[in-house]
């Protein structure tokens, strides 16, 4: 089966200016991501990865360049079309989880379905459901005050697929978790992907990247390496290997 493209950047610049200076903290980015990749987008502070993931979360536009995304060129759309792209193609999924505080864990999934218009009986049976799927359906009423961490994010998890979106963008999901709660999360998001979401996950840790099937490095604000995950590829051939063999 063709690999379809669902982001495609082409030279790709993003500068800024700063009274009299001007800071380019994007320079000449390109690369394809492909419908169901699973890509770690990794880079030390200054590199360039958070402007770049502004731009692909349609957060921010470029200065340079084209962005297109499931087959619309965003690069220069109003704040308002970019609101409507962000609801309808892309999750997030945040290092502050990002939960309004007083409402409870199903209204905060149900948010981007207020948005889309969805009327109440539709978004509740698709936020429950988003809910369950990961593993919360007995906290459905549980403000987030009332959930651990690791529950929240899964609250902002459910949140962000319920939708249905082209992406999940997770932005350091989790900076602000120990270590058994990250574990955790890193495993939902491999069982998401696994059911054909594509995911780019934003991190500084290589042992979270290592989840990833590919890998980008960016250093000032240049791609300075995109190489797949060559544990990961071994051991997908190792299980596509037996599974011929049984058959």
């Amino acid at each position: 089966m063709e690999k379809q493209v669902l982001i495609r950047i082409e030279d790709i610049g993003r500068r800024y200016v700063i009274g009299a200076e001007t800071i380019h903290a994007l320079d000449s980015v390109s690369i394809e991501i492909y419908r169901g990749e699973f890509v770690a987008l990794m880079g030390p502070s200054g590199s360039g990865k958070s402007t770049l993931m502004n731009i692909l979360g349609c957060l921010d536009t470029p200065s340079k360049g084209r962005y297109i995304l499931n087959g619309t060129d965003v690069s220069n759309l109003t704040d308002n079309e970019l609101a409507e792209i962000r609801n309808k193609e892309i999750g997030f999924v945040f290092q502050t989880f990002n939960l309004l505080p007083r409402s409870s864990a199903l209204e905060n999934v149900e948010l981007p379905l207020v948005y889309a218009g969805l009327k109440k009986a539709a978004r509740e049976e698709k936020a429950t459901q988003a809910l369950e799927n990961v593993g919360l359906g007995n906290r459905m009423f549980h403000k987030p005050n009332e959930l651990s961490g690791g529950q929240r994010q899964r609250v902002a998890v459910a949140r962000a697929l319920v939708n249905t979106p082209s992406i999940i963008l997770a932005d350091e999901p989790t900076g602000n978790l120990d270590t058994k709660t990250s574990i955790e999360i890193m495993g939902l998001l491999e069982e998401i992907h696994a059911k054909g979401n594509t995911i780019i996950l934003v991190t500084h840790e290589e042992d979270i990247a290592k989840h990833a099937h590919r890998i980008i490095r960016m250093r000032d604000g240049l791609i300075e390496s995109d190489e797949q995950n060559k544990e990961i590829t071994r051991v997908s051939e190792r299980i596509a290997g037996q599974a011929v063999k049984e058959a």
